[in-house]
Parts: C-alpha cells; sequence; structure tokens
C-alpha cells in the first residue's frame, strides 16, 4: 500500500501507544509500519530532500497529536500516549485527523500561533481550502510557519525538564545571538549569593558602563508571572543601580504585570515562554536547520530585448 498521509497515521499512531507503553520514535515507527503491513519498497521511498517519506509522516502526526495533548514526551525521545489520546481513539476507532484535534484548545492555540506570523485569521484553514486559496509560495510559508511553531512549543517543554541554572544560560546565549554585548560587550552568568536574585548580566561595552540585567524564571505553563514579581525585579535594578532589564520566564505574564512594566521608570522588556521560543527558533538557538527548499521564478530580465 502506499504510504498514508500524516493525518491518516494518528490513528495507527495512537492505536499502536494505547498499550500505555511508552516507545522510542523509531520502535513507534516499526511498530505502526507493521500494523500498516507497509513494505520495505513503501518504508524506503524518499521526498525530494532525501528523508524518508514515511519517518517524516510518522514524526508530524506525532507532533499534531503532542500539540493537542494526545500525546506526551515524558523525556528524550520518548513518547506516550495521555488520558486524552485514549479517550479520542476509544470514541474515533477508525479515523483521527486535524479536524477532530480542533476540539483541543491547546492545539487550536498551537494553530493559531502559527497563524500569527502570517498575519491571517486566527481560524486555521482547512486543507481543502488552502488548496483552492493559496498559492504554492504562500502554502510552502504556511507549512515553514506551522513547522517552527511545533518547534518552539518543544524547545519550552525541553527548558522546563531542565533545572532553572540550564534556562538562565539560555536566555544569556539567546540574548547574545540576537545580537547584546556587541564586539567588545560580554555575557555573564549571575545567580551568585549577593546578586540580589538576578541571574545574568550583559554588559554592552568593554568597560561594563552599559548594562542590561536578566531575570529567568522556569516556570509551568499554568503558573502566571505576576505584578510582585515584576516590582522584585525592579527593586534588583535598583540595587545594582541600572535602568535596563529583561525578564523571560517559560510562562507567561499576568496583564497587571505588563502594565506595571510599561509605567516604571526602568526600561523592561517582558518575553513569556510563547515569545521565547520563537527567539530561539528565528536566532538558531536550540535548533538546527532540517531542511532547505529553493522556490524558483522567471527571471524577466533573460527574456527582455
Amino acid at each position: 500500500m502506499a504510504v498514508p498521509d500524516y493525518e491518516s497515521l494518528m490513528q495507527p499512531v495512537l492505536d499502536v501507544l494505547s498499550d500505555d507503553e511508552s516507545r522510542t520514535a523509531a520502535a513507534l515507527r516499526e511498530e505502526v509500519a507493521a500494523k500498516l503491513e507497509l513494505s520495505d519498497e513503501d518504508r524506503a521511498e524518499r521526498i525530494r530532500s532525501g528523508s524518508r517519506l514515511f519517518d517524516n509522516r510518522v514524526h508530524w502526526a506525532v507532533s499534531y497529536l503532542v500539540q493537542a495533548g494526545c500525546l506526551t514526551r515524558p523525556r528524550r525521545g520518548i513518547v506516550a500516549i495521555t488520558d486524552r489520546g485514549r479517550e479520542l481513539l476509544q470514541a474515533h476507532p477508525d479515523r483521527i485527523d486535524g479536524n477532530l484535534l480542533e476540539q483541543f484548545p491547546e492545539f487550536i492555540e498551537f494553530k493559531n500561533r502559527a497563524g500569527k506570523k502570517r498575519k491571517r485569521s486566527d481560524v486555521p484553514a482547512t486543507a481543502s481550502t488552502t488548496a483552492i486559496s493559496s498559492t504554492p509560495k504562500e502554502r510552502l510559508s504556511e507549512a515553514v510557519d506551522e513547522g517552527n511553531a511545533a518547534v518552539a512549543d518543544e524547545l519550552i517543554r525541553r527548558i522546563r525538564e531542565r533545572e532553572p541554572a540550564f534556562l538562565e544560560d539560555v536566555v544569556l546565549e539567546l540574548l547574545t545571538a540576537m545580537g547584546y554585548g556587541g564586539r567588545e560587550g560580554a555575557a555573564e552568568h549571575l545567580g551568585r549569593s549577593g546578586d540580589e536574585g538576578l541571574d545574568g548580566v550583559i554588559r554592552q561595552d568593554a568597560l561594563g558602563l552599559d548594562r542590561i540585567y536578566v531575570q529567568a524564571k522556569r516556570y509551568a505553563a499554568e503558573r502566571s508571572i505576576g505584578r510582585p514579581d515584576i516590582q522584585a525585579f525592579v527593586g534588583a535594578l535598583h540595587g545594582a543601580q541600572a535602568e535596563r532589564g529583561v525578564f523571560i520566564t517559560t510562562s507567561r505574564f499576568t496583564d497587571d504585570a505588563r502594565d506595571y512594566a510599561d509605567r516604571v521608570n526602568a526600561r523592561l522588556v517582558l518575553i513569556d515562554g510563547e515569545d521565547l521560543g520563537d527567539l530561539m527558533v528565528s536566532h538558531n538557538v536550540g535548533v538546527q536547520v532540517e531542511e532547505t527548499f529553493t522556490l524558483k521564478e522567471i527571471d524577466e530580465d533573460f527574456f527582455e530585448a
């Protein structure tokens, strides 16, 4: 049989994992392929970039199910089913696709985040409307945005699984990748006794006269950063005789926290988990380029007399 599309692989993926045993990605692919009775020739089929078609489609089926909360990645390279995934499989034993996943708010939020980058409606386009109304360039852009949004989410999940000091190192590397610190500056990890809770500092010049202090909080998605946390950060900045600071979290900020940050004398930038993931993807921190596509167009100058 031909290799199914990634949506058609969602039900087999959940079915294989429904025995409550976690699996590596490789083991999962093997069992799904056996369940579908795919031939070696089917498994060997490759897309233009050289990746195996089946492996790529299983990867995206898993990624979408993770975004919908139907699968989880309990540790690196391992995937397991959740209670939601079991309930979805029980309710829809024959087929599961993206339309069914849209009943879950986490999946809608994921789709909308990718859509925001394209400045389009927050309602995810269906496959049929996309094929009819979008140009190949638009569809390619949409696919890249959606893929990067999934990677950004995975980055934040991975960071939440690590120790707090890991996030502190990540944000300094990110700010350096964004150009802060410059040629003569430097980034220093603080977090020691006497640093008043400040986790890092970016020195913009060789003498350290221009400094940006950093606070990093590794929190679960459910926990929000409120105004008291920002007030404490402002106090720490004043204690360091600093006027600029960046507060980064893997969770989110309350409206009250953002309003306070806008009104204080110090220049504050608040970066939540969603923005952190996007910035890491944009500046190649914690990620690598998987594939590069070249879309060509007619060179009009070639045909001018």
